[in-house]
């Protein structure tokens, strides 16, 4: 997620929106579907065919084992373009993919018209008659199993032509854009997708709630509530940013509590809704100050510029007994360590957000939180890849808090995965197996040497091989073992001689079969990850 300070424009060309198209999208009745109220609490899903394998599979060394790493752990797939046709085939192979394997897939969806307002991100929709149509064919693709939608990064937190509920006319302001239309057209977009996503059997839709440094609480309960909230399952924070886990939590009770406030206690009561820019309360005597997030946020903290306890009284009294109840998820990707802070004065425009160096990811995803308004803990930015090139106020070409070019956003970038793995809050254990592979061709198929490394500190009982194999591989034969593929998916069962593999011992199979000399996706030995050499 980005700040609200001016950045770099490139500015484009784009097909005016067509009023009428708008206006119909604006009239959404009030029996529109709501998504469903939460999601599933089967493991999330995690794509054997990911761009992060997808990466590993070019890398050698240590980058390679670190994408294999990452790639091990399961984060959000994004949908960022393509005709509505081809999203729908490419949503529909995900879905079908996670469903047979019992996992809940994360989706996200990135083509809002002017995404990013044209920056690192570029990109997306032509108008909103083409948005609805793409939108319309991601639902086509996800059907009727369950699905989590996280709608538009950046949605409701960068919008063209928006004056503020404080009354600030902000700064994206596209040239190809209309400034009288351009941000009811936004949230038009937005509602229309909630309203056809969340009509679905079993999807849950979050909107964007933008993270703990940007906006205040009232300004993100007034965008949500123009985005369709209401109709969705919640909203998330802190995509692609960095913000501690604990600041966030919080952050998301306060635009809860103000959700519920605002629309059920005192309607339009935004400016008694606290928040981290003053955190004043009855906890504190009414002393406070504007929260910092160099630290984390608590109801203890000694530090009043972290102490949330102020704010949390604040909504007690206000809310007299009503409860907050739309839950939210949160991005922990790559907040192991919190947010760069970056020396003062060294840079014009730090873009904090931007590859920022000495990061680390976070608390792994999850639906099983134990917080009563936070649904998941989820990897929505993919960790390992770029946020763009991040000039950081000069004119290029190179980072310079790194000294290097950045990759172009969502490529690949070893160093920052190399980082991500190192400084893990909590850490990262490295993966227990590792499967050395040799594959050439062989007649019209291919044959494979595949040596199984039990990497533990314990015997392996019991076990089986498994990995995905390339869509237009068919397996023949595996000696020793008996194998099964279905679909994709290969699994192994090796001899009794083989059905126990000590600690840093070996097990050699031979793999015969029809289709490309390709190297197998994400093996696992006894269900758990390995490396893939």
């Amino acid at each position: 997620m980005r700040d609200s300070s001016p950045r770099r424009r490139i500015v484009r060309a784009a097909t005016t929106v067509i009023a009428a198209v708008v206006a119909a999208a604006m009239m959404i009745p009030s029996s529109a579907a709501t998504a469903n109220d939460r999601p599933p609490a089967a493991a999330v899903h995690v794509n054997p065919y990911s761009t992060t394998l997808k990466a590993a599979q070019g890398l050698t060394g240590q980058a390679r084992t670190d994408a294999q790493l990452l790639g091990s752990i399961p984060s959000a797939e994004w949908f960022t373009g393509g005709t509505p046709d081809e999203v729908r085939t490419r949503a529909a192979a995900y879905v079908d993919a996670a469903t047979a394997a019992g996992e809940t897939p994360v989706l996200v969806a990135y083509n809002l018209p002017f995404r990013d307002c044209e920056q690192y991100s570029a990109g997306g929709a032509a108008n909103s008659a083409a948005y609805a149509a793409w939108i319309a064919g991601l639902a086509a693709g996800i059907g009727s199993r369950p699905a989590i939608v996280i709608l538009e990064p950046d949605g409701t937190g960068v919008i063209p032509y928006y004056t503020t509920i404080g009354g600030v006319l902000e700064w994206c302001r596209p040239v190809a854009l209309d400034p009288q239309t351009a941000a009811a057209e936004r949230f038009a977009q937005l509602g229309n997708a909630v309203d056809t996503l969340g009509g679905l059997a079993a999807t849950s839709v979050y909107l964007d709630g933008t993270h703990s440094d940007w906006l205040s609480v009232a300004d993100v309960t007034d965008r949500l509530l123009k985005a369709g909230v209401q109709r969705a399952t919640g909203f998330f924070l802190n995509a692609s940013n960095f913000q501690f886990t604990s600041n966030l939590e919080a952050f998301g009770r306060w635009i809860s509590s103000c959700l519920t406030y605002v629309t059920k206690v005192k309607p339009g009561g935004y400016g008694e809704c606290g928040d981290q820019k003053w955190n004043g309360g009855p906890a504190t005597g009414w002393t406070g100050v504007a929260m910092t997030n160099t630290g984390q946020w608590s109801a203890g903290a000694t530090n009043l510029a972290l102490n949330t306890s102020g704010v949390d009284s604040r909504y007690t009294s206000i809310l007299a007994g009503a409860q907050p109840t739309t839950p939210f998820v949160i991005d922990t990707s790559r907040n192991g360590k919190g947010p760069w802070q970056p020396p003062a004065g060294t840079y014009r425009d730090p873009e904090v957000w931007c590859n920022p160096p000495g990061r680390g990811v976070g608390v792994r995803p999850t639906m099983q939180t134990g917080k009563p308004l936070v649904d998941g803990y989820l990897w929505i930015k993919v960790p390992g890849e770029s946020d763009g090139e991040c000039f950081r106020g000069t004119g290029g070409p190179v980072d310079p808090s790194r000294g290097t070019a950045g990759p172009a956003a969502g490529a690949w970038f070893p160093a920052q995965a190399r980082e991500l793995v190192s400084l893990a809050q909590p850490a990262l254990a490295p993966l227990a197996c590792t499967v050395t592979v040799d594959v050439a061709r062989s007649g019209s198929g291919f044959s494979a040497s595949m040596v199984v490394r039990n990497d533990s500190k314990q015997t392996l009982r019991a076990w089986t091989l498994q990995w995905h194999a390339d869509p237009a591989q068919q397996v023949r034969r595996v000696i020793p073992g008996a194998f099964v593929q279905q679909g994709t998916r290969v699994t192994v069962t090796p001899p009794g001689s083989l059905a126990s593999l000590a600690a840093g011992k070996t097990a050699k199979f031979t793999v015969t079969g029809v289709g490309p000399a390709t190297e197998p996706w994400l093996t696992r030995v006894k269900g758990a990850a390995c490396y893939t050499l």
